[in-house]
């Protein structure tokens, strides 16, 4: 006979049952209950919550998806856990929590930009599924061609028609050389979401830190735009990290916003720029460090490469910004999944 242990989620008036070795999030989506979830993996922390009482075992996770100083104060990550004991649990509080229906689109792909050497913009409609209502700065799994699912962030505005994605080839990847290579307009791709947390917080009236690295511009654009279009008179400040000047996109579309919003202002910084440049040379953390002695009451979106994220977060907090007020999305890529795994 299998055994089951109880986890009671307090406040909440819900009680599951978790088979031994069985995670508490692949238990809880199981049985009909939706926690807020991401990868699944231990990678963006997503389904954070905070452990009352009972006993559980964590597999290897990402360091920024859960911190030792949360870890300390009894928070976990239940697509990590496994629970050795009846449990009692809770999710963390955040008074601009969204919850939008998820939705199994089928779309038509309408037009491919290539936005820079090894970054395609993806543009599609949506045939059937819809309609897709999904907040700015989440992302969607999709599935091209029948290969493997990936996850890639929303660059539109949520209340676009065409659905917008921004993909960086990764030369060894499974799917991004067919992206990259072999994608067609009028091709068919599947599109299951929204997923993510590190969405703006419309109500926040403070100041916004922005940081996009790469193809982290993706949820980056939408954030801006859905900021900016509602007028506010927050000061926003963008930061957009790049190894070269090859690197930079749609950089002519985000001067016009400067333009067109005094509040918002746009720093590109080249880490790696060859020769001389009259950009922002070096680490964008230490960028943002230059310009700001005092962030609290600051907000910050961040998205890219897990090392450019960790390490920008870590320079934000050391400016004042709250931990809960760094809203985050670390890129990893398939392998550093897996790297993960078998650490």
């Amino acid at each position: 006979m299998q055994m089951n242990y109880k986890i009671t989620f307090r406040d909440a008036g819900i009680v599951i049952k978790v088979p031994m070795g069985k995670t508490i999030l692949e238990s809880a989506l199981g049985q009909g209950i939706n926690l807020p979830h991401g990868c699944k993996s231990g990678n963006c922390g997503a389904c954070k919550s905070i452990l009352h009482t009972g006993d559980i075992e964590m597999s290897p996770y990402s360091k920024y998806a859960l911190t030792g100083e949360e870890k300390n104060r009894n928070l976990f990550l239940p697509c990590r856990s496994v629970p050795w004991s009846d449990c009692e649990i809770s999710l963390i509080d955040d008074d601009e929590a969204v919850v939008h229906a998820s939705r199994l689109l089928e779309c038509e792909v309408t037009d491919l930009i290539q936005a820079t050497h090894d970054i395609r913009i993806i543009k599609m409609k949506i045939l059937a599924g819809g309609p897709y209502n999904f907040s700015a700065g989440q992302y969607a799994s999709i599935t091209f061609s029948g290969l493997p699912p990936r996850d890639y962030s929303m660059a539109n505005m949520p209340s676009s028609k065409i659905l917008e994605f921004h993909i960086r080839l990764v030369p060894d990847g499974a799917v991004t050389p067919y992206v990259q290579n072999e994608l067609n307009i009028g091709d068919i791709i599947r599109v299951q979401g929204p997923y993510g947390t590190a969405y703006l917080r419309e109500n926040h009236k403070g100041p916004i830190i922005a940081a996009a690295g790469g193809s982290g511009l993706a949820p980056i654009k939408s954030i801006l735009e859905v900021a900016l279009s509602s007028k506010t008179k927050q000061p926003i400040t963008f930061y957009f990290g790049a190894r070269d000047e090859r690197d930079l996109y749609l950089e002519n579309a985000i001067n016009s916003l400067t333009k067109s919003h005094k509040n918002f202002s746009f720093i590109p910084v080249l880490s790696e720029a060859k020769g001389s440049s009259t950009r922002r040379v070096g680490l964008l953390a230490d960028a943002i460090a230059k310009d700001f002695q005092n962030l609290d009451g600051c907000k910050a979106y961040l998205a890219g490469p897990p090392i450019m994220v960790e390490s920008t977060v870590k320079k934000l907090e050391g400016l004042g910004i709250q931990r809960v007020d760094c809203h985050a999305d670390a890129f990893y890529t398939e392998a550093d999944k897996k790297g993960l795994e078998e650490k």
